[in-house]
């Protein structure tokens, strides 16, 4: 499957602009041929807008993405902020290409105080869900940073771990060198799909990334409003699963015993 990842500065608490946008991100994605686009973190509403996320979030924000995604018979992986009875999440959506919710992710590892006064942390690892023969699991951002949730997900039979991302300085590192560390100890393909510029008080590193199992980077941009796009391949993950066999090594029996 071709996929694509949407890096932009997006227009922080307009959702009306960042839906304008995500139709005509959605438009090339299907004309360079991607089946699945991924937006980064919040991308929806901005990331860094206060307490204006949770007025955001009682908005129906789904149905027009479902249009969206309709129209241009294009899967998407949308970040939004969730309502839902009373509390409030920092959630990725994957929508298919007829505009169906086929699953939804809450963010478990929240990232500081803001995040913490804004939104309760989600009760799952990662999500899963298959899709047009692969299987691909979410997580956004904090997560990926935690070692057991990618590995996880590979033990779950991902293929792809999408990270939609709203990654700030000064934590370049992340997105140069971790995200390439988790697609090689996990042989799976790791989509890390950021914001850039600035946003309140946050500066966006950028530095979205498609990494294959073998941490060979497919498709990267440093600044800048770019489409990424790359081709998932589960044969890959296959042989690179084989020829570097981490997971098949795991001596899970020691891992938990106290020092």
């Amino acid at each position: 499957m071709k996929i694509a990842g949407l890096q932009t500065t997006g227009t922080p608490g307009n959702v009306d602009a960042n839906l304008a946008e995500l139709e005509l991100t959605a438009r090339l994605a299907r004309e360079s041929g991607a089946q699945l686009l991924i937006t980064p973190e919040l991308f929806i509403t901005g990331y860094d807008i206060g307490a204006a996320v949770h007025e955001l979030a009682r908005r129906d924000l789904l149905s027009p993405v479902r249009e969206i995604a309709r129209t241009h018979e294009l899967a998407i992986i949308l970040g939004a902020p969730e309502y839902d009875n009373g509390t409030y999440y920092n959630t990725a959506f994957f929508l298919d290409h007829e505009g169906t919710v086929l699953r939804r992710y809450r963010k478990a590892h929240l990232f500081g105080a803001a995040e913490r006064e804004y939104f309760a942390a989600g009760d799952e690892l990662f999500g899963l869900v298959e899709y047009g023969g692969l299987t691909i699991a979410m997580l956004i951002c904090y997560d990926v940073e935690f070692p057991e949730a990618v590995r996880g997900a590979s033990l779950a039979g991902a293929h792809l771990v999408a990270v939609p991302t709203a990654q700030m300085t000064p934590f370049d590192f992340v997105a140069e060198q971790v995200i390439r560390s988790r697609a090689w100890e996990n042989q799976v393909y790791v989509a890390y799909i950021n914001h850039d510029g600035t946003e309140n008080t946050l500066t966006y590193v950028g530095r979205s990334s498609i990494v294959d199992p073998y941490a060979t980077v497919l498709d990267s941009i440093e600044h800048g409003n770019r489409l990424l796009v790359a081709s998932v391949d589960p044969e890959v993950v296959a042989r690179a699963q084989k020829e570097n066999p981490y997971l098949a090594d795991r001596r899970p029996e020691l891992y938990h015993r106290p020092a």
